[in-house]
């Protein structure tokens, strides 16, 4: 009995829960990025043909009909839309036929994933050699030397979700796990946005003017940075007001578990399974990927979406934040006028009431 006594005093039923969240989350977090990762293969990549009329759609024909569907072939009339279009990440690679020759040319984007470049060089030279011709390969949006294997813009991105959620937990714990009233939430929003901006901005300096990892405009990247770490953090805050401490985990569920292995670093979209290519994009850690390989290599094109899926997260985040925290005040004043104490003797949400402690009062 005395050991039974000592266990539930140890281990409450509150703590109890946690640990079987915290195991929950371990379990989903191997299955979530060994389920992305442990098996990549390039499905259905948007893939242009540039060739001769009377072979267009015959070259189109037999890489669409390639085992497994590797390629999403279409005609594209001559080598320059194919470019634009690469070059505005409407398609990840094309083949332009050469009628004259027997060496046709590649287009591929290594600054969107160097082992999609690569998966396409290696489909399209196997396809080339059954027909006696040979491939060359032109990158026209290459990825930096010191970009190994195109990670510096994933890298980054999940350092700002870390710092956007850690920084949310911490301003929500500080002083209990929900904001007490409106005034206390929009205090730990302002708080995140100017940690955002300067963590954005340390962002955007260590890539690129100190170590050179990522080219484009250190400006466009704080600009990202700060929107991608506000975004989570608000995101955070929302969780954590409607389901308390257990929102830290429902947003590491949502962005290291869910978001990471989807986000197209380690293999790009077109690479992961289904599930992981469908919620990738409209993730944070996948939206930021995405614009951050664009402003680096792509010339700032194809960012408006990205930018409005973290858009709307921030908003949504705020919004719930505020939301909820105006209910929790109103509750507790209704709950507090039904006992007859008035107002002053209303608790806030963090478990104590304004004035309690020596000092008169809780700091946020």
């Amino acid at each position: 009995m005395k050991l039974a006594a000592e266990v539930r005093n140890a281990v409450t039923p509150r703590a109890a829960l946690l640990v079987v969240g915290v195991l929950a989350l371990q379990l989903l977090f191997i299955a979530s990025y060994v389920g992305a990762l442990h098996d990549p293969k390039p499905k259905e990549v948007p893939f242009g043909v540039v060739a001769p009329a009377s072979v267009a759609s015959q070259t189109a024909g037999r890489l669409a009909d390639l085992p497994g569907d590797p390629l999403d072939p279409r005609v594209l009339a001559d080598p320059e839309e194919a470019r634009r279009q690469v070059m505005d990440r409407r398609i990840d690679g094309a083949l332009v036929i050469d009628p004259r020759g027997t060496t046709d040319t590649l287009l591929v984007a290594s600054g969107g994933g160097t082992v999609l470049a690569s998966a396409l060089h290696a489909i399209t030279t196997e396809l080339e050699a059954a027909q006696r011709r040979t491939v060359r390969t032109v990158d026209v949006a290459p990825a930096s030397p010191q970009d190994f294997d195109g990670l510096s813009a994933f890298y980054l991105v999940v350092g700002w979700c870390v710092g956007g959620y850690l920084l949310a937990s911490i301003l929500a714990i500080s002083a209990g796990s929900r904001p007490a009233n409106p005034q206390r939430a929009v205090i730990r929003l302002v708080v995140l946005a100017l940690s955002a901006l300067l963590g954005g901005l340390g962002g955007a300096i260590i890539v690129g003017p100190v170590l050179g990892a990522l080219p484009g405009s250190v400006a466009a990247l704080w600009g990202l940075g700060t929107l991608v770490v506000f975004a989570v953090g608000a995101v955070t805050l929302a969780l954590q007001a409607v389901f308390g401490i257990v929102g830290i985990g429902l947003a590491v569920l949502l962005i290291v578990i869910a978001g990471n292995p989807s986000a197209g670093g380690a293999f790009p979209g077109p690479m992961l399974p289904d599930f992981w290519r469908t919620i990738g994009p409209a993730l944070p850690p996948g939206a930021g990927t995405w614009a951050a390989r664009s402003i680096a290599y792509f010339k700032g094109n194809a960012l408006s979406g990205a930018m409005q899926v973290l858009a709307i997260w921030a908003v949504v985040g705020t919004v719930v934040t505020l939301v909820m925290s105006a209910v929790r005040k109103r509750a507790g004043r209704d709950d507090g006028a039904g006992h007859g104490t008035g107002d002053g003797a209303v608790h806030d949400a963090d478990g104590a009431g304004d004035g309690a402690g020596p000092a008169g009062a809780r700091p946020a």
